[in-house]
């Protein structure tokens, strides 16, 4: 959900989301490369570069693509350590606790979840002492936090990069 998304927002999302097969390969080919071009992206989809360029517009204003990032490998990065940390908190404190994760450095994913515990973190470290620290003195610091059970990632798949070359 995003920063304030209620009810609202999820019904909204829900209702752009029907994507036709035109829009999902353009969502396709965004995802495996967001630097395409809109040329390359018609040639690929064999659509006009115009009902290229009006589609993603629409996925654009419409919340579809939310935005275009750099996918960097967080162990190049300098963050050789990471974990997934399950966290108990109070219920009424969820939307503060939320937000003051999301300004810790390392804290790369938060995930609200039904079950045995309410959110599921990841999160990056340089290293062991690192961790440490997020986890023990930031997050478990924190107000309305009751407990947090960590695991630890020893090796993630690398993700298949575009399938394009930068001399093609």
């Amino acid at each position: 959900m995003s920063n304030s998304e209620g009810a609202e927002g999820v019904a909204a999302r829900q209702v752009v989301s029907s994507l036709d097969d035109v829009d999902q390969r353009i969502v396709d080919e965004l995802r495996q490369d967001g630097r395409m071009s809109m040329r390359a992206l018609s040639e690929k989809l064999h659509i006009s570069r115009a009902n290229a360029y009006a589609r993603v517009r629409r996925l654009e204003s419409t919340g579809v693509i939310r935005g275009y990032r750099a996918d960097i490998d967080p162990v190049l990065a300098g963050l050789g350590t990471s974990a997934y940390v399950t966290v108990n908190l109070e219920q009424a404190e969820w939307r503060s606790v939320r937000e003051e994760l999301r300004t810790l450095r390392g804290v790369d994913h938060i995930g609200l979840v039904g079950g045995e515990f309410d959110l599921v973190l990841l999160v990056r470290a340089r290293d062991n002492a690192d961790l440490r620290h997020l986890i023990l003195d930031q997050i478990q610091g924190m107000k309305g936090i009751l407990n947090t059970h960590t695991l630890l990632v020893f090796e993630e798949p690398i993700p298949a990069g575009p399938t394009s070359t930068a001399s093609e």
